[in-house]
């Protein structure tokens, strides 16, 4: 039977927002996070990471950079709380329009937010549901991608969240529910109660 995930932003709703890291060390979780992932993993909600990276396809850096990112991120992630993500899926495609130069990586793609690609791949692969899911992220396209795939769309105030908020939503999307933190989204979470 299908199960419910929660699709996780990673820059500003699990690290700190910091632009393009192009050093892994730069990459620092945002107080509380691993605990609220802990709970989400207590609750045997599936959690997966759903993130843009377009720094290959600015030729910034390898692909390679941004797994060591993620085995950071992971890393920090268990350390302080014995936390884990199930998946992790990031979109390194970037159009020339949108600033893509390196042409291995330039071209448009459905896994790029707030296209649903990167949702159909983590259902497909791991038989979840994606209607009684939750995103949750820093930016409106996050939302969108939610509201895309119709899943619940929830907007963090980490990160971009502050400036989405106090400015306009692309194409007037609102999200279901605006928490503080992650931690916050994840008591949100909890209140719905997701079959699975």
């Amino acid at each position: 039977m299908a199960k419910p995930a929660v699709f996780l932003d990673r820059d500003g709703v699990l690290n700190v927002e910091a632009g393009y890291l192009h050093n892994v060390e730069d990459l620092q979780l945002i107080p509380r996070v691993a605990q609220a992932v802990r709970k989400l993993n207590q609750l045997q909600l599936f959690c997966c990471l759903v993130s843009n990276q377009s720094g290959p396809a600015r030729d910034y850096y390898p692909v390679s950079h941004v797994d060591a990112l993620h085995e950071r991120l992971c890393q920090l992630l268990l350390e302080e709380a014995g936390a884990k993500l199930n998946a992790i899926y990031h979109c390194p495609y970037l159009s020339v329009a949108a600033g893509g130069i390196n042409p291995e990586f330039t071209l448009w793609s459905t896994w790029r937010k707030p296209n649903t690609g990167m949702l159909v791949a983590a259902a497909t692969e791991y038989d979840l549901d994606i209607k009684q899911s939750f995103v949750v992220g820093d930016k409106a396209t996050d939302i969108d991608l939610a509201h895309n795939a119709g899943a619940k769309g929830i907007l963090v105030k980490t990160g971009y969240g502050e400036r989405v908020i106090s400015g306009e939503y692309q194409h007037g999307t609102q999200p279901d529910y605006i928490a503080a933190d992650l931690d916050e989204a994840v008591t949100w979470i909890c209140s719905q109660k997701p079959n699975g």
